[in-house]
């Protein structure tokens, strides 16, 4: 059987990674880019593992779960937040960090452009 001059398997295969990857975010943007905005974060954030500043190592936080550095103090909201940090978690929360876990101790006000977000994000998920 064909579909579009695809065989059945290989249309199959096309429509399942269509929905597959249609409800997730991912990274889309510069990491280059996003390691020069990232410049903005790094007065409270380092990009090595291990090195916490005002704000956690963000080593590795692309597939961790929130406030999970054990030798990091994190605020009583952001232990509560429970969520692991995926390209769309980080996306929400780097637009508007005091909205999306109130109580937070971090004073950024967010990345208003979507561009610059996907840069960062993908310049997080390059941390490992």
């Amino acid at each position: 059987m064909r579909w579009m001059g695809f065989t059945a398997a290989a249309a199959a295969f096309f429509v399942l990674g269509a929905v597959a990857t249609s409800g997730t975010a991912r990274a889309d943007g510069d990491a280059t880019a996003g390691q020069v905005i990232f410049k903005k974060c790094a007065l409270c954030h380092s990009p090595d593992t291990g090195v916490n500043k005002i704000g956690p190592s963000l080593h590795g936080i692309v597939g961790r779960h929130s406030a999970s550095i054990a030798n990091f103090n994190y605020s009583p909201a952001m232990k509560a937040f429970d969520k692991t940090w995926d390209a769309a978690q980080l996306d929400t929360y780097l637009t508007d960090p005091k909205s999306v876990v109130p109580g937070t101790k971090m004073i950024f006000p967010g990345l208003k452009e979507e561009k610059d977000r996907q840069d960062v994000i993908a310049y997080l998920s390059t941390l490992k």
